[in-house]
């Protein structure tokens, strides 16, 4: 018997345009809503980007191209 293999549940996200985005309007939670983390994105939105420290560390995650439970960096 075969096993199926798992399809990958990773949703693509272009790496630029996000990285692009968390610089501009990272404190409006824009970086997460892109990357189809909309509750992070209100709850980052509310304090304005828990007044700059979250904002950094998205930055500094999404720069870096971290690697993300749900998300697959792409470059087109």
């Amino acid at each position: 018997m075969v096993k199926s293999s798992k399809q990958s549940s990773k949703r693509p996200v272009n790496w630029i345009i996000c990285l692009v985005m968390s610089i501009l309007f990272g404190t409006l939670g824009v970086d997460r809503f892109i990357m189809g983390h909309v509750g992070l994105g209100i709850l980052k939105l509310i304090p304005a980007g828990g007044c700059g420290i979250w904002w950094l560390v998205d930055l500094i995650l999404i720069a870096t191209k971290h690697p993300f439970q749900d998300i697959e960096w792409v470059e087109d």
